[in-house]
């Protein structure tokens, strides 16, 4: 039998959580246009109209519409709306390509908007009520899924406007002063047997974790160092002047023939500016900016085969997916330049000692591929396909972004993507064997 909730404040605290959530992916959408909304600019993305329909479809399909644990009396907002915001989900049926989307000039905008007020008043209704253990624990996952596109609505919304021949920026922002970054400092760590993810409390239906997190297991480390900051754009720009998009040595075989035919000579939003001292000006979401008033911030919008190639160079490499995590376990508090800092684009490390920018800022490339923890299991029936089924040819990223919402990361969250992936806010940490 379902486990209604017996403590009120559970479903109160979540329902606030909700309102959280939902208002700040529409706050972050009301800049733009109803055209801005339609653009879709790369195959990777998909445009900001269906981010807000898609992540009401999942509360939907996944929580409402459930007859064992959804709202009673619930009526679905439109009867095509289950196939037409459908993402990936086989198990779920038929859904239209995923290049189509910008074609969606119908449903409205309004409609969309009113699907998304439909959906806020059942889960309201919903959590005002007798809601089941497992209702609380599905939207948590939807919030969590929410907060991911709601990132992802930052990075389709900067291609799409970086596309446009006029460059109009998302907000118009002052650059970054273009102060000096601290020195990097390799910090030891003494490896050893660690415990790796997470085992939520089964008992708490807002305890998180997603399923690829999941389960906690040892893993054993050789001594390594991690730099105390991430990598710059002043310092990515020297690997370029040392001509490394043009030496193979540097770069592992799918990277340079990848590299080559896209015909890649800089980070993605670097643009060729010869009014500038340094002959490059660099795109933000506060619109296009000299490199120079750049310098000191961390380089993003790398590929993996750049960050791997940038360490190379260095003379290090990248770290593991697990010295990221252990070396974050390290540190008190998960704070970062995130999203709500409003930033919209990685700032300067400190000045102070220290591992700095291990949240926040640039997700950060590992050296690891995305596969599942010993004895990995996915969530039962079209939620298993979350995560579980994207295990295979893909890089993991740690740390979060300044476009990541600040409730959304910890310590043990595992992005994850193509190596060639260069829309997402990804950058590097160097690390050496100690």
């Amino acid at each position: 039998m379902p486990t209604q909730v017996q403590n009120p404040a559970v479903a109160t605290a979540l329902l606030e959580r909700f309102r959280t959530v939902r208002a700040a992916t529409l706050a972050f959408a009301s800049p733009l246009s109803p055209e801005d909304l339609m653009v879709q600019s790369l195959p990777e993305a998909s445009p900001v109209k269906w981010h807000l329909a898609h992540t009401s479809w999942f509360f939907e399909t996944f929580v409402l519409t459930d007859p064992a644990i959804g709202l009673p009396g619930y009526q679905p907002f439109h009867p095509d709306f289950r196939w037409l915001f459908n993402s990936y989900y086989n198990a779920l049926g038929e859904m239209p390509e995923k290049k189509l989307r910008s074609s969606f000039s119908r449903p409205p905008l309004t409609d969309i908007l009113a699907f998304r007020a439909h959906i806020d008043s059942a889960i309201e209704r919903l959590l005002e009520g007798n809601a089941e253990a497992e209702a609380l624990r599905r939207i948590t996952l939807g919030l969590e899924h929410e907060q991911q596109h709601l990132e992802l609505i930052a990075t389709d919304i900067k291609h799409a406007l970086f596309t446009n021949p006029l460059h109009p920026a998302y907000l118009e922002a002052p650059a970054t002063p273009g102060n000096i970054a601290p020195p990097v400092e390799f910090i030891p760590f003494a490896g050893g047997l660690t415990r790796i993810g997470t085992i939520p409390d089964a008992t708490d239906p807002l305890s998180f974790a997603f399923d690829n997190e999941t389960p906690e297991h040892t893993v054993f480390l050789q001594p390594y160092r991690l730099a105390s900051r991430l990598v710059t754009v002043a310092e990515y720009l020297a690997f370029m002047d040392d001509n490394a998009y043009s030496r193979p040595e540097l770069w592992l075989s799918e990277g340079w023939a990848t590299m080559r035919a896209a015909g890649w000579q800089a980070p993605l939003y670097w643009q060729r500016d010869p009014a500038t001292s340094t002959g490059w000006s660099i795109y933000t979401l506060g619109g296009l900016h000299p490199l120079e008033t750049l310098a000191a911030t961390p380089v993003c919008h790398l590929s993996f085969f750049e960050a791997d190639a940038f360490a190379r160079w260095s003379g290090c490499r990248l770290p593991t997916e697990f010295e990221w995590e252990h070396a974050a376990a390290t540190l008190s508090t998960t704070q970062g330049n995130f999203l709500e800092s409003n930033a919209l684009h990685p700032l300067p490390a400190p000045t102070t000692n220290g591992l700095h920018q291990l949240f926040g800022d640039t997700w950060e490339w590992t050296a690891s591929p995305y596969t599942g923890y010993p004895g990995y299991k996915p969530l039962p029936g079209a939620l298993g396909e979350y995560n579980g089924k994207f295990m295979s040819s893909q890089i993991i990223l740690r740390g979060g972004s300044s476009v990541t919402p600040t409730t959304h990361i910890r310590a043990t969250y595992r992005n994850f993507f193509p190596p060639s992936t260069r829309w997402q806010f990804s950058g590097l940490r160097l690390a050496q064997d100690a």
